[in-house]
């Protein structure tokens, strides 16, 4: 700290639910809280929810007309005559219908950064734990969220839509650890249904050993592709007139081989299983490049078929079924939701049903307090009826079970029958990131994994560009402006963290210190540390937001605005060449930049990279 200066803070009234020593900017929104409240005599309670901040003109501001009526004017002066500067704050005024206060920023600076550094150093000594780190909580703790995400279909391709959801859902459950929650990951796989039946005629006609077991959710798409085209073939006939025999159609005994699946045919059962264990195989290849990891991998399959049944029977008894040319449905339509099926007439399953099934057997093996399910926004209606259903059954699970949509991706597909691949457009970026790093030689050489570091940019890349955007908006992919270093894209934040990475790297004899106590506080008196400092106190509330809103493009936002300013600071705020005691208090300000940028990125489910 300065020379014989105290940045110690007198006590300010405790806000409920929050913890001044993990966002200590609220100790300072309470500090003018207090000032506040006892001009105006209210409570520092009610006063400190209207305490803002990105007011321009002001650290925190508050607005007079949220708790005062009449002059503005005569509110103001009550505080102005009773302020005094300490070390939470330097000065107040009015502009307006508005009170401006500005920090003590050497104070702030102190606070900000020795909280950095303190909750940083216990992350590093308990890697484990997710709630050591600056932005992080424990007041969830004892909690268990449930998170199904991904959900891909077997021998289907991992097109955009299961891109946007693994993505999602990745950030989603590494917020809720930063809060305390115990997470399960459960992927929640496409892999039952009459087109697993049209799957299994297909392998028998076209099948290739050999391609499945090099490649079995490529291959089992060239032969669900193949079998679908024999079907619309055979449909064009029977549309044309030609005789077919109804009870062999392709469709048919389809329909045959899913039933003998649900009957528990063992054939039926061996093949189907097969192909599912693959293709999980080859899924978790795919999942390791995004950095996404799941505890369970679950699916349609694993619904039991009493969980299903008893389904069936409380809709039943609860008199919320009617029939519909042998049909089972759930009828909603005063709900205007209308009515669903849960029985086909052929007494198969449909997805309400073992969504039904499915809330039941999740809840008994999981006990889950929260359930989070995201999907595309197409699917939205059914989860409505899936949740109003549950809720007029009765169940436990109603009113746990939240659905989390997104919007569309457009320039990943083309026609029908052909499809971009995630692995081939995660290659392609790689691919783009790699001809971008051996453009400077000197630096390459450097790199002691190119290929692993360029597929570890690509892949960040890919999904920046996925959460820049507001998750309910759809976007369009552009694999050319996605890895482009210039912009607000991914390769710029793991270049801003390279940079980071670099200034101790650079400067390896300028000591490191052990605590905002040992550095000159003073010298960081630069606007352009001043902006960073109060971006990196905003930091917790950017967690938060996310988490509230389960949107991931609030802390991409967050990340670009840090390295833009990082990036004006770089020329003017230098270590190399300054004073010893400069290079310090610089060094170790760089060195908690770091920490929270690294901290965001790997909520982001990003690896964090030190050269590129």
């Amino acid at each position: 700290m300065a020379p014989g200066k105290s940045y110690e803070l007198t006590p300010v009234p405790q806000i409920p639910g929050v913890d001044y020593t993990r966002v200590p900017i609220e100790q300072f929104k309470a500090a003018v809280a207090k000032v506040v409240a006892e001009a105006w005599d209210e409570t520092p309670e009610k006063i400190f929810a209207g305490v803002d901040t990105g007011k321009k003109g002001a650290d925190l501001a508050v607005a007079i007309p949220r708790f005062k009526k009449g002059k503005p004017d005569e509110w103001a002066k009550k505080v102005l005559d009773v302020f005094k500067p300490d070390n939470y704050l330097s000065e107040v005024k009015q502009m307006g219908a508005f009170l401006m206060f500005q920090f003590n920023q050497e104070s702030f600076t102190y606070h900000i950064l020795q909280t950095v550094n303190r909750m940083s150093k216990a992350a590093e000594a308990n890697p484990e734990a997710k709630t050591e780190a600056y932005g992080t909580t424990d007041e969830a703790k004892g909690k268990h969220l449930l998170v199904d995400f991904s959900s891909p279909n077997i021998a289907k391709p991992f097109h955009a839509g299961h891109l946007r959801s693994t993505i999602i859902g990745a950030v989603i459950c590494n917020l809720h650890e930063t809060q305390g929650w115990k997470v399960t990951r459960l992927n929640y796989l496409g892999d039952w249904g009459t087109q697993y039946g049209l799957l299994s005629i297909g392998f028998d006609k076209y099948g290739d050993e050999a391609k499945l077991l090099a490649d079995p959710i490529h291959h089992l798409f060239e032969v669900y592709v193949a079998i679908n085209k024999d079907n619309d073939a055979e449909k064009a006939r029977f549309n044309a007139g030609e005789k077919v025999d109804a009870d062999n159609t392709i469709h048919a005994q389809a329909k045959r081989v899913f039933k003998a699946m649900e009957d528990g045919d063992p054939k039926a059962l061996a093949q189907w299983s097969r192909f599912r264990e693959l293709s999980i195989d080859k899924l978790k290849e795919t999942y390791a490049t995004l950095n996404v990891h799941f505890d369970v991998y679950w699916g349609e399959s694993m619904v039991s078929p009493e969980s299903m049944q008893r389904a069936i029977k409380i809709c039943e008894e609860k008199g919320l079924t009617c029939e519909d040319r042998g049909a089972l449905l759930v009828d909603l339509t005063k709900f205007k939701m209308d009515k669903a099926i849960i029985r086909k007439a052929d007494g198969t399953t449909i997805y309400l049903t073992r969504d039904l099934g499915g809330a039941y057997d999740k809840y008994r093996d999981y006990k889950f307090d929260h359930h989070i399910i995201i999907t595309a926004k197409q699917q939205e209606f059914h989860f409505k009826q899936l949740n109003k259903t549950l809720e007029l059954m009765g169940e436990e699970t109603a009113g746990k079970i939240e659905h989390i949509t997104f919007g569309m991706v457009h320039g990943m597909s083309t026609r029908k029958g052909t499809v971009v691949f995630l692995s081939d457009i995660l290659s392609d970026a790689k691919d783009a990131m790699h001809e971008q790093m051996k453009s400077n030689e000197q630096k390459y050489a450097q790199v002691e994994d190119p290929e692993g570091t360029s597929a570890i940019i690509g892949s960040t890349a890919v999904k920046i560009q996925d959460m820049t955007g507001k998750r309910g908006g759809d976007y369009t992919f552009d694999i050319k402006r996605c890895t482009s270093f210039e912009g607000d894209f991914g390769p710029f934040i793991q270049y801003s963290h390279v940079r980071l990475c670099s200034v101790q790297r650079k400067n390896p004899n300028v000591h490191v210190v052990d605590s905002a106590d040992e550095i000159n506080v003073s010298i960081l008196n630069d606007p352009k540390i001043a902006e960073i400092i109060y971006h990196l106190a905003l930091y917790p509330e950017a967690v938060k937001n996310a988490l509230k809103f389960r949107e991931p493009s609030t802390i991409v936002g967050w990340c670009f605005r840090l390295s833009h300013l990082v990036g004006s600071a770089w020329e003017t705020i230098k270590v190399s060449g300054a004073s010893e005691a400069e290079a310090q208090a610089r060094l170790f300000l760089f060195i908690q930049i770091r920490s929270v940028l690294n901290s965001a990125m790997k909520i982001l489910s990003l690896t964090p990279i030190e050269r590129m």
